[in-house]
């Protein structure tokens, strides 16, 4: 039986998060250009995005370019902005009802790649079925940063008083405001680490790690870790007779 076989369909975790790890080494070990491995990852963002849509997942965000990204070699960065651009395809995002957004230091990017990005969220902002999200420029630290800035700015303002700042207040001026935290925090490649990625986020999120490298990250295996996210009991502090009530 395989996995997507055994996928209990009434529980769904409502939004996956995934760092795509793994372009780069898949690409050295066939002797190839590390662009030529973002290239076979781009295809798996659309198998993917297809098949988490298909379950019924309602919120998918993908890491897809770090803060720390931008220190990687120009080539390399420029490769991936094209890259970026080209893969949009609007036709998967209306053939399955899948709406866009992003999230991340957006003033960084290329004006022709916001642009394009833009262009896609407004195309796809009526669609009604699954979000897929993009964490473009993003890290947590950048984030938080950010969101206190702001908080900040509006306590020296007389809009917020500092005794009234909680987790809610600070959740709803967070990039990811939209939607809720993810339930499953999946990444690929084999390193087991966060990476500076929806921290504040995954508090309780469940975590599946594999060696799988992402150009190989296919259906099967993202049914796989839902099956194993649906054997996990979420107690969010709670004891397990607690849940059970």
């Amino acid at each position: 039986m395989t996995y997507k076989e055994q996928i209990d369909l009434t529980r769904i975790p409502a939004h996956v998060a995934v760092i795509m790890d793994g372009n780069g080494r898949w690409a050295k070990q066939r002797g190839q250009a590390r662009s030529f491995g973002h290239q076979a990852g781009a295809k798996s963002v659309h198998v993917i995005a297809e098949t988490a849509a298909r379950l019924g997942v309602k919120f998918l965000t993908l890491y897809t370019f770090s803060t720390e990204n931008w220190n990687r070699p120009v080539d390399e960065v420029a490769a991936l902005m094209g890259l970026l651009m080209d893969s949009l395809e609007e036709e998967t995002f209306m053939k399955n009802n899948i709406s866009f957004r992003i999230i991340g230091d957006t003033a960084k990017l290329p004006a022709k790649v916001l642009e394009r990005l833009q262009q896609c969220i407004e195309r796809t902002s009526s669609n009604t079925g699954m979000c897929l999200v993009l964490a473009l420029s993003y890290s947590s630290r950048w984030e938080l940063t950010d969101t206190l800035r702001r908080i900040a700015t509006e306590v020296e303002r007389g809009e917020l008083r500092a005794e009234d700042i909680d987790e809610e207040v600070i959740g709803r001026r967070l990039a990811t405001h939209f939607m809720p935290d993810p339930d499953l925090l999946i990444r690929t490649g084999g390193e087991i680490r966060l990476s500076n990625y929806l921290l504040w986020q995954c508090a309780y999120s469940e975590l599946y790690f594999c060696t799988t490298f992402w150009p190989d990250f296919g259906e099967e295996e993202f049914c796989k870790a839902i099956c194993d996210y649906q054997q996990r009991e979420r107690r969010f502090g709670k004891t397990s007779e607690q849940i059970l009530k």
